[in-house]
């Protein structure tokens, strides 16, 4: 795959996941057109042979990996993880809100976003809807609009005339977009215009009553190249599609007859506390039933490596001050490894020295970051996992500008140097990922 190739299908993926529960749905499909097999958490995994294989939990979570060998061969596995969520607006359960005409949409705010680049943007509606026929099993499908349907305006600067150096945005009142103009006294059912579009999408739908949703507003513009000389990528959703992806392809294009796995959850922009997060069960779970001897899995895990891909703050040039002055990521330079003394990376001098030699045998260069020290860190679904199964782990991911934007900035080759590093990592010798111990 040509660089060029991999943004347009880096892109593609981006545009087909406005939701972590599309993002899921995307990433089956990719592995499923690469022989991958679906397993089901019902269903017994006994005598599991060599293979492709994947589990979907919750519709918003996915684990896929590789048997080079019969499980009880298995010494370790090269195990990689990333997140499908993005900070959003998720409609509330009665939305729908009727003022001087306006059929307004009620929203709660997922995670941590910037809030004022949602303003005057082109939303529209994605997620998932449960329904039924009378007297029938509950169905779950996705829907999207695929289309502008509301939007959040701003008010006019001659109305606040401290717009501009004083602006507050109240979550309740002003987070409240537009979808529509009526001249009924009575609010318009938003649930029949889901039914609608349900229906349009899902033919065999139609007639069923809509139970239930979990539905997220998402920005309409494309993920796309921009610059003088195309530099840029710029796209909703790159923290943390774009190291979803690498992993994904990374995985699906490794030749090598390796043990392999990725894990990509959601909720890590909440905190990871769910079934389908980090600090849920679900990599575990999975481990645990394909080695069920707890001594042959801590044995197998004590010789893995865990890379956790999350994108990194590159070096803001307007804000220079709000990095560390000896750590400033750039653009286009390669993966960054993250550090810090608090854990909320769990990067150590061992598992960050194993990634560069990484770097180093798939020809791509790498860089550092570490926060100033009187500011806050995020973290990452990595000290969750390291903590809960115990294996080495390292915090890296590709550099980006306007972290959790409605629109996001990163530099076009580095998703590319991020991809050859996992299949590297995917298909090198077993000493090339075990961490060492102190030598006498």
């Amino acid at each position: 795959m040509e660089q060029t190739a991999y943004l347009d299908d880096l892109f593609s993926y981006i545009n087909q996941s406005p939701t972590s529960l599309h993002a899921v749905a995307t990433s089956a499909a990719l592995l499923a057109g690469a022989g991958f097999e679906r397993l089901h958490a019902s269903i017994s995994w006994d005598g599991l042979s060599p293979g492709r294989y994947y589990i979907i939990r919750n519709d918003s979570s996915l684990i896929a990996f590789t048997l080079a060998e019969p499980l009880g061969s298995v010494t370790l596995f090269r195990m990689a993880g990333a997140h499908t969520d993005s900070p959003a607006l998720r409609i509330k359960p009665n939305p729908g809100q009727l003022r001087h005409g306006y059929l307004r949409l009620g929203v709660e705010v997922y995670g941590g976003p910037l809030l004022a680049p949602w303003f005057d943007r082109d939303l529209s509606i994605a997620g998932r809807v449960s329904w039924q026929h009378e007297n029938s099993p509950l169905q779950c499908s996705l829907i999207d609009f695929q289309r502008p349907v509301a939007i959040l305006p701003s008010l006019a600067i001659h109305l606040d005339r401290d717009a501009n150096t004083n602006r507050n945005i109240d979550k309740q009142n002003d987070l409240v977009p537009l979808v529509m103009l009526s001249e009924e006294k009575e609010t318009p059912d938003f649930r029949a215009i889901l039914s609608q579009q349900l229906h349009r999408q899902h033919p065999q739908a139609a007639g069923a009553k809509l139970i239930d949703f979990d539905l997220y507003l998402y920005d309409t513009q494309p993920a796309g190249r921009m610059g003088l000389n195309n530099e840029f990528i710029t796209g909703p959703r790159l923290d943390n599609l774009l190291s979803c992806h690498a992993l994904l392809q990374g995985l699906i294009r490794n030749e090598s007859r390796r043990n392999c796995l990725i894990v990509l959850n959601d909720h890590e922009e909440v905190g990871s506390v769910s079934t389908a997060g980090a600090q849920g069960s679900f990599l575990a779970d999975v481990l645990e039933r394909l080695f069920p001897d707890p001594g042959k899995r801590q044995r197998v895990i004590a010789g893995s490596l865990f890379i956790s891909a999350d994108n990194a703050h590159a070096v803001h040039p307007n804000f220079t001050a709000r990095h560390d002055p000896e750590h400033l990521p750039l653009l286009n330079h390669g993966p960054v490894i993250k550090v810090n003394a608090n854990q909320r990376y769990t990067t150590n001098g061992l598992t960050g020295g194993l990634f560069r030699l990484l770097c180093r045998k798939a020809d791509v260069p790498c860089q550092q970051f570490v926060m100033r020290s009187d500011l806050a860190c995020g973290s990452t679904i990595g000290p969750f996992t390291a903590a809960k199964l115990g294996v080495p782990t390292v915090d890296i991911g590709v550099p980006q500008l306007a972290m959790h934007s409605i629109r996001e900035t990163a530099g076009h080759l580095d998703g590319w140097y991020l991809l050859q590093v996992m299949i590297t990592f995917f298909s090198e010798p077993d000493a090339g990922i075990r961490c060492p111990e102190i030598s006498s």
